[in-house]
């Protein structure tokens, strides 16, 4: 059975512009997110964010899988939001490529984050994975 990397191992075995951006973009869910949960997926430790459902994830370039091609690795270092298609989304930052409900924001160095855009997509995700509370405690009543 392979091992199953953890989110810390997965940042250390990436190219260090890409560490960069992983860790600060970790560092920002984080700090918006405090009540999230992160776990490593696809055995690579890609850090997944969840509370009451999947809120987001950060996808470095360097972890190519499947089908995903040169260009997928391209793009950059992704900042996926699971609920994207429930996001205000009025500067357009966020992409759906053809995809029906995650959205996601591309970054191919450091200082194409920028802090206050993406707390500001942070605090919505948080807040619309909230209503996801609201609903279950009703459906409970």
């Amino acid at each position: 059975m392979p091992s199953q990397k953890t989110v810390d191992e997965m940042i250390l075995n990436l190219p260090k512009a890409e560490q960069t951006m992983v860790k600060r973009l970790r560092m920002l869910v984080q700090e918006c997110l405090p009540s999230a949960i992160e776990k490593g997926y696809y055995g690579e430790g890609v850090p997944f964010y969840s509370h009451h459902h999947m809120i987001c994830f950060i996808w470095p370039a360097s972890v190519v899988l499947g089908a995903k091609n040169k260009a997928a690795k391209e793009k950059g270092v992704s900042l996926g939001f699971c609920q994207g298609n429930l996001m205000s989304n009025e500067d357009g930052a966020l992409l759906a490529e053809g995809r029906k409900q995650v959205y996601i924001l591309y970054f191919n160095s450091a200082d194409e984050i920028k802090d206050d855009q993406v707390r500001a997509l942070l605090f919505e995700a948080g807040m619309i994975d909230d209503t996801f509370a609201k609903k279950k405690k009703h459906l409970k009543n």
